[in-house]
Parts: structure tokens; sequence; C-alpha cells
């Protein structure tokens, strides 16, 4: 199973580096949108729609909703006020994972579908279709990094987040995160998580000559809202009776389960790096 779940990662990375920086922007654009909508399909299991028609249909209303919104927000100000909407959102989701975890509709699932998938998808878009470089300072030292650089750097605090939460919570971890929702999680785990987190931020800094300081903070908030992204979708696989979202990834179940952590994080991420200027 480790072998499998290593070499299904090795090809998605491939396929994600490939997909940044050889696709042109608007394939890659496009890219992103397949990819979500094929998460929208998954989604829908969520809300007990098992019927091809149905699941076809909340999919294909998903993705228009993700055409609508992209093109919307071609204007900044509607932008920054989809990622804040989105933010907004996902603190709604940590309340809820804490307070009511048990509290759950089929109906109500699929309706959070929509600001779960649609901001992350509008964030990544917008991102890798940036063509400013990231920040002042990288055209002072030659950096001529663009939207292809920051996803990836988004990509690389989110799997810190992972990575590093995983191997803390397997030496360290004690005391359960969100028992109702995923028993395997600790607080030791989470911490971890982002103490890696804050090493990827640190060198994402160095490297595009950002203030560091602020990176670090900027970091650590991204780590927190992937760690909510993670079990929000777990609060509802649990109440779906689903382990993973689909057996699309062999060793890692389905594309919701590898995007759970962006989908949180990417509008927090791309609100701090567009809404600012750093990049544009």
């Amino acid at each position: 199973m480790l072998r499998t779940r290593i070499l299904t990662a090795l090809f998605l990375g491939a396929l994600l580096l490939l997909g940044l920086f050889e696709l042109p922007r608007l394939w890659a654009v496009a890219a992103f949108g397949a990819v979500f909508t094929l998460a929208a399909w998954e989604w829908a299991g969520f809300g007990a729609l098992g019927a091809l028609k149905a699941k076809s249909a909340y999919t294909a209303a998903i993705a228009a909703l993700m055409c609508v919104s992209y093109a919307w927000t071609d204007r900044a100000s509607y932008l920054i006020m989809l990622l804040a909407a989105a933010c907004a959102w996902w603190v709604i989701a940590f309340l809820w994972l804490y307070l009511a975890p048990e509290r759950h509709q089929p109906a109500l699932a699929l309706l959070c579908g929509v600001p779960v998938l649609v901001p992350a998808f509008v964030a990544l878009a917008h991102l890798v279709a940036s063509t400013g470089g990231l920040a002042t300072g990288c055209m002072a030292t030659g950096c001529t990094a663009t939207g292809p650089q920051a996803v990836l750097w988004l990509v690389l605090l989110v799997c810190a987040a992972d990575i590093g939460a995983y191997f803390a919570g397997r030496s360290f971890g004690r005391h359960k995160l969100a028992p109702r929702v995923s028993p395997g999680k600790t607080w030791e785990g989470a911490a971890g998580g982002l103490i890696m987190v804050v090493l990827v931020a640190w060198a994402g800094a160095v490297y595009f000559s950002l203030p560091v300081p602020f990176m670090l903070a900027f970091g650590c908030g991204v780590g927190v809202f992937s760690i909510v992204g993670d079990l929000t979708e777990s609060m509802f696989k649990r109440a779906a009776s689903l382990k993973d979202s689909s057996t699309l990834l062999p060793g890692h179940g389905g594309l919701l389960d590898r995007l759970d952590s962006i989908t949180a994080a990417a509008p927090l991420y791309a609100l701090g790096l567009l809404g600012s200027g750093a990049i544009r």
C-alpha cells in the first residue's frame, strides 16, 4: 500500500509540474477546471446522489458556477469579494466541526459543495493565470516568479502541513484534535504540520524576497486553513458513511481526498497574494 501511495503521489506531482510550467495559461486554467469538475462528481456522493443523471446534473451545475465565477471575478474587486466570502465560509466550517459535526442533511452537503469547490477553483485559476512578478523584491533580485510558481508554493505549504502532521502524529500524537470527525488526528500532529509549514514559508519568503516575519505568519494561517479543509471533508465523508471520496487514485482514495486541504487553503492564499498586490 505504501509503495502504491508513493508511486501515485510521484505521478500526480509530475502531472502538476507539467501542467503548471508547460501548458499555456488558458490550458492550465482548463485543467484545474477539469480536476474540480471531477471533484464535484465525487462531492455528489456526500449528498447521497447515486443515480447517474442526478450526479451528472449536480456536476454540471458546479462546473457552470465555476465558469461564471471565474469570468465574474475578472474584475479585481469582485475577486477579492469572492475570496473573502470563501474565507468566511471556512471560519463557519471550523465552528461547525467543533460545535455540531453530527448535524448533516444530504441537501445541505450538496449546497456546501459550492463554497468548498468554486472559490478554490477560482483562486487557483487566477493564480496560475497571473503574469506579474511575485512581489517587487523579485524584480530587484532577478526573480521571474509568476503564477505557476505561486501555485507550486501553495502546494508545497499544504504538503508540508500534511507530511509534518503525519510524522509528528505517529511519533508524538496523544491528544485528539477532532475525535468526533477524524479520530486519528492529534494536536501534536497539527503542531508538527505547522512547524513544517513555517520552514516552507521561510524558504519561499527568502527565495521570492518577501518580508520573512509576515510570510511566516501568513504561511501559518494557510496551514491552519489546510487543516480545517482536511477535517471538513472528513466530516462530510463520515456523515455519508464513506471511507474515501472515490477509488480514482490508487493508495489515496479520490481527488477530494487530495484536494481537501487545498480547497480551504487556496482562497486565503490567493486573497493574501492577489489582494496585497504581491502577485498580479
